[in-house]
């Protein structure tokens, strides 16, 4: 077995091409790991089948142990962040499969094949990373949204620097079991349903997502998610269309005071900021913020706060000295 230095901790079962290195296995020790971008000058660009998998059997192959630093215990089912190679073209089938503690999860949209349900059992897969690596999007989104029902934090790295965040809504599929018929009933719960699977010819289309947002309102959805959304598109307006930000600003106003306690709660002054000059609340907002401000030490906050309350009040009269 050779050994390599690298940024984590891993035992790695892999196969060499000619041009390029596969991963059939691989195990970590880490829970916030980072999957080399190459091994002996070649890239990475293929995860097997199981690959990552917890409860995978061992595999035939070279071995190589990637070494970090200190060593806790060998098992992918703690893995918590993943960051994928830079180079990464193929995830095979159930390459994450029981990867039950993965809740980030880093890469970039180069990959042109995706297995059979590569991420099935990751229940707690809420945070995406993607790397946009040229002007044609992949298909990395359009897949990993599809593939869980779970709520989904996006974020979008463009190749002009650009940065758009994104909230993908959770839902629930459910089969009932129709005796007399012998048949199944398929039932959706939830308002997410249309967000996981807005990709036309696996493309996101930002108009397209933001047109979901009326039919989201009215079916059964998280108030908190609603915000969140609402929010995220305003403060990363990318391909934001007039039409789109104002129901977005429409709706934030009429829930302002839980708007600007969840981002006092977050202690984000950006934040803070943009709401207070986008809704201009009442003083009856204004003054219930700042009493929370003052009680959980939040200075930065409460200074934003005073100063829009001092913006709000109104002027006096115009004075004329002139005798």
């Amino acid at each position: 077995m050779e050994t390599l230095y690298g940024i984590s901790n891993w035992k790695l079962t892999i196969r060499r091409a000619e041009d390029h290195i596969e991963i059939l296995r691989g195990i970590t020790c880490d829970t916030h790991a980072v999957l080399p971008d190459e091994l002996f000058g070649l890239p990475v660009t293929v995860l097997g089948d199981h690959a990552l998998a917890p409860t995978a059997r061992p595999i035939a192959g070279e071995e190589v142990r990637v070494v970090s630093g200190r060593e806790g215990e060998w098992s992918n089912r703690d893995l918590q962040e993943l960051t994928l190679p830079a180079g990464l073209t193929a995830v095979h089938n159930y390459a994450f499969y029981g990867c039950r503690s993965l809740h980030t999860l880093r890469l970039h949209d180069n990959v042109n094949h995706w297995g059979v349900d590569c991420l099935m059992n990751c229940h707690r897969l809420s945070n995406l990373h993607l790397t946009r690596t040229g002007e044609v999007q992949g298909e990395a989104l359009a897949y990993i949204c599809g593939a869980i029902h779970e709520e989904l934090d996006v974020v979008l790295y463009g190749t002009d620097g650009t940065e758009t965040r994104l909230v993908f809504p959770d839902y629930m599929e459910d089969y009932e079991e129709n005796f007399p018929n012998h048949s199944f009933d398929y039932h959706i719960m939830g308002g997410g349903y249309a967000y996981h699977h807005t990709f036309p010819k696996k493309q996101l289309i930002l108009r397209t997502y933001d047109e979901h947002w009326p039919q989201y309102l009215r079916k059964e959805h998280e108030d908190e998610t609603a915000l969140r959304l609402a929010y995220t598109r305003l403060r990363w307006p990318t391909g934001l269309e007039p039409f789109a930000e104002q129901q977005y600003v429409d709706f934030l106003a009429a829930n302002a005071h839980d708007a600007i306690l969840w981002q006092l709660s977050l202690r984000d002054a950006a934040g803070l900021r943009l709401l207070l000059d986008r809704l201009n609340p009442d003083e009856t907002i204004i003054s219930a913020a700042c009493a929370r401000a003052r009680a959980e030490g939040n200075t930065e906050g409460l200074a934003l706060l005073l100063e829009q309350q001092r913006r709000n009040q109104p002027k006096g009269l115009d004075r004329d000295f002139d005798l």
